[in-house]
This record gives structure tokens, sequence and C-alpha cells, in this order.
């Protein structure tokens, strides 16, 4: 891998259902150490762009690169090679109901690793404490509240210490407190891993609390119609959709054109 390049960079993606047209002509780059927001109205795209960029779904046209190296042009075995360097933290946590939490987050270090029992268990001990979740390793997901299933969802996802880490909607269903702790845990983890974040959200405390870069989706377009730092496009965005979006309910000049 090219340590010059951008470690994400999408160029002419067009994503379609059919003869419906999701999103066209999008063009980004995530930088290293971001934390990149994806954002936009409801139906935007966000959550498909996000399963594009994994490789759950097939652009119509466009590229997807990880480090410089072609995600859309690569075959299975590459793409996977590719993706154990990234971890998922799915929307309502994506934990098997039938395992404990230290058993969900040895599951990909028993397939990826050759770590032995002993050390597999001591090493998803580890993460689960990295996530505050210290004494809860042989607890189910249905013993815990919403916001640890969460954490336990990102323990798992930086099982195996990954360069670039995925969230869906992460605050999503979760009380005001336990979003903000779980804002700080994404950037305490970008911190401590040295990981790249992208993360879908339109809840605008955590857009606010963690994005360093982002691009907004607009339905209406159907394209990318801003992008940057969303402190500087709640006010300087050029398209009204954007500011309106930002500054919902926070500041009467949110319709202004």
């Amino acid at each position: 891998m090219s340590s010059g390049s951008d470690p994400i960079e999408v160029q002419g993606l067009t994503m379609a259902f059919g003869d419906r047209v999701v999103m066209r002509d999008l063009d980004f780059s995530v930088r290293r150490g971001d934390v990149f927001v994806i954002m936009g109205g409801s139906g935007s795209g966000k959550s498909t762009l996000l399963r594009h960029l994994l490789g759950l779904l097939e652009p119509v046209e466009g590229d997807i690169r990880y480090d410089g190296e072609s995600f859309t042009a690569s075959p299975p075995e590459e793409r996977a090679r590719i993706l154990r360097r990234c971890g998922v933290c799915f929307q309502t946590g994506g934990l098997w109901s039938s395992l404990t939490l230290a058993e969900n987050v040895a599951l990909p270090i028993e397939e990826y690793t050759p770590l032995g029992p002993e050390e597999i268990r001591e090493l998803a001990r580890l993460k689960l404490a990295l996530v505050g979740l210290r004494g809860f390793e042989d607890y189910y997901p249905a013993e815990i509240s919403g916001g640890m299933q969460k954490r336990a969802g990102l323990a798992r996802a930086i099982a195996l210490d990954p360069e670039i880490l995925f969230f869906d909607e992460p605050s999503a269903g979760l009380d005001p407190v336990s979003a903000r702790l779980l804002d700080q845990l994404i950037l305490e983890l970008r911190d401590s891993l040295g990981a790249t974040a992208v993360v879908v959200t339109h809840e605008l405390d955590s857009i606010f609390t963690i994005a360093s870069n982002s691009i907004f989706l607009d339905t209406e377009s159907r394209t990318i119609v801003a992008s940057g730092d969303p402190h500087e496009l709640r006010t300087d965005a050029a398209n009204p959709a954007v500011r309106r979006f930002l500054n919902r309910g926070t500041d009467p000049r949110e319709g202004r054109t």
C-alpha cells in the first residue's frame, strides 16, 4: 500500500437500484486520521454509500480506492485482504445473542490470528476494557443496555486494531448522555489506535463533536453539494439546504437563501 495516498478515495461514484439513481458523480477523499462524517437528510443514501465502501453493494459507475488501490476492481480475495484492515460498528451493535460479550469480540481474533484460547480471551477482555466494559465479559447482549451493546459492538470492531473504522448511525436510539459518551469514545479510539473513522449520522450533536471533515448528500440534486468542516459549513455553505440541515432548531436564519 502507498503510504502517501489517502486511506479512502471515491471517484465518480454512481449508486442506483435498478433504474432509480440514489446518488451520482460522488468524488471525495478521506484523509488519514479524519473523523469523516457522511451526512444528509433521510433517504439521501448515507447508509447506502457506506455499504458501497464496504463492498456490500456494487456501484453503477466509478471507483473506490483504499490507499491508492482499486477496491472496486479487485477480486474477492483481494477485497477480503483490504477489509481486514477495517472495523465496522453496525447501527444495532450486530452482536450474536447466543454468545457472551467476550465471545463476540473473540470471533474475528479466532478467525484471523494464530493466537491460542487464553491469549484470545485476554485480548477480548482488553478490547472490552477499552470501551468501558471491564467486568462484563460473561454477560450476554440481552443482559445489558442498548448503549452498552453499542460499545460491545465497537470492542469487536477494534478487535484486530483496524486502520479504518466505519460507523452506521452510532448514536441512534441512545439517550443524550450515552450518545455523548459514545462520541467521546470514538475520538479516544481514533487517537489511541491512530485510526481513521468514517461515520454515517444525522445527529447534530455528534456531527459537531466528532467531525473533522464531512460531505453532505443532497436528495434533490442527488450528489454531494458541500464538503468540509461542519462548523464552517454551518454558516458558510453556499447551498441553503446544507445550512438548514446544520442549523435546524437552533438558528432563526436557518431558512435564509
